[in-house]
């Protein structure tokens, strides 16, 4: 059921685009330095942009890793109904513990 919240409460999963960003370095150096061996500077140079490309991705993943998990709503919670005229602009509360409050900044 599509709620309209999807750009909301999207997930990436980080891990795996960390590891593809490394499939791709190895790729990317190998082919820098086998089209500049091989005299095709042009080749080298497309190779070294996309060197340069995948290595700012790969900072920015490993920055989001570190940064840990933001409050997003786990497996288990049921995604909203959607809003119309006559429903509460929230769920009702149900049973249980409290929803944890936004993320903190961890700034030293």
């Amino acid at each position: 059921m599509r709620t309209g919240s999807e750009p909301v409460t999207a997930r990436s999963a980080l891990r795996v685009r960390f590891w593809l960003s490394v499939w791709g370095l190895v790729w990317a150096v190998f082919g820098t330095a086998a089209f500049a061996l091989a005299g095709r500077p042009g080749w080298a140079a497309a190779c070294g942009v996309l060197w340069l490309v995948v290595t700012v991705d790969m900072v920015m993943i490993l920055r989001h890793m570190r940064q840990g998990p933001h409050y997003q709503p786990g497996h288990d919670v049921p995604p909203y109904q959607p809003l119309d005229d006559e429903s509460p602009p929230y769920p009702p509360p149900e049973d249980g513990p409290p929803l944890p409050g936004p993320p903190r900044h961890r700034h030293p």
